[in-house]
């Protein structure tokens, strides 16, 4: 599920495959639709009838789609915090500062993302939880193609 900083929640499913895939599809009524396909991440509002496409590079979402997270070169940890049970660890990306920053929270025993929170460079905030997760499964490559709703291939459809 995913808490907006206005609070809203919202719930659905999101596939990740890493370097650069992500599809988060958000359960009625919320109308968005979020494909990243290696190079460009596409946000989709099916109410509003509008598609915005940003580089990946450019969106808080590249911190966590890149291949490989080297925490001296690419990654500056900005804040690291230790609870019972949970880890906390705040970076951003060091050539790219001004895209927003995120938080990853793990359980540590055993060690596994549970949520991260994205902070953008306006300060808004998006939280996600992740619930029921399952990994190390085969995914199709076209759950990562944005296909215009109006054409006739459903990429969820084969």
């Amino acid at each position: 599920y995913q808490i907006s900083s206005l609070g809203e929640i919202a719930e659905g499913r999101i596939y990740l495959s890493r370097p650069g895939k992500l599809r988060i599809e958000y359960n009625p009524p919320v109308p968005i639709l979020i494909i990243a396909d290696g190079q460009k991440l596409t946000y989709y509002d099916s109410e509003l009838k509008s598609i915005n496409t940003f580089q990946i590079e450019n969106t808080p979402a590249y911190i966590l789609l890149r291949d490989k997270l080297d925490l001296g070169t690419d990654i500056e940890v900005i804040g690291f915090d230790r609870g019972k049970g949970v880890l906390r660890l705040t970076i951003l990306d060091k050539e790219n500062p001004d895209i927003g920053r995120l938080t990853l929270v793990f359980a540590d025993k055993p060690l596994s993302l549970r949520k991260w929170i994205i902070t953008d460079p306006q300060g808004v905030t998006t939280t996600v939880a992740l619930l029921d997760t399952t990994t190390g499964m085969e995914l199709k490559p076209r759950l990562f193609i944005f296909e215009h709703p109006d054409s006739l291939y459903n990429p969820l459809i084969k």
